[in-house]
């Protein structure tokens, strides 16, 4: 059970697709969920927003009831870091297609494993028919 104002709740809002993408690529090489990617940048983005002092006790005390920061502000951690780290510990040099290749080597093999667990959840499916994969709703 969370404690008081642990409780999570969901956030929507809309954004151009292309930012979506964006935000979804990024994610992926952090090795973060889309979720955790927009919660951990507007956690970063509101960090440098402190309320301003002010001179009442009234105001000074509705500043220390200011809302904590989200314990999980960047759940991640830095994966990309450490990958491209592993990736260069051999002393060889590495070009740019030669990293994005060692970072991205298991995206295919997640990808299947999660359309395979999606496929026995009976959510997703393929269609052969229009040759791809589709929400089975």
């Amino acid at each position: 059970m969370a404690a008081d104002g642990e409780e999570r709740t969901s956030v929507r809002t809309y954004v151009p697709e292309y930012q979506k993408e964006n935000w979804q690529s990024h994610a992926d090489e952090l090795d973060m969920s889309q979720s955790e990617f927009v919660r951990t940048m507007v956690q970063a983005g509101r960090s440098g927003f402190e309320p301003p002092e002010s001179d009442t006790a009234e105001d000074s005390a509705s500043a220390e009831e200011t809302e904590p920061r989200s314990p999980d502000a960047n759940p991640g951690g830095n994966g990309l870091k450490d990958r491209v780290v592993e990736a260069l510990a051999d002393g060889d040099h590495c070009d740019w297609d030669d990293l994005v290749a060692a970072l991205t080597d298991d995206i295919e093999q997640r990808l299947d494993e999660t359309l395979q667990e999606l496929q026995s959840e009976g959510r997703v499916r393929y269609s052969g028919r229009h040759g791809g994969y589709v929400l089975d709703e």
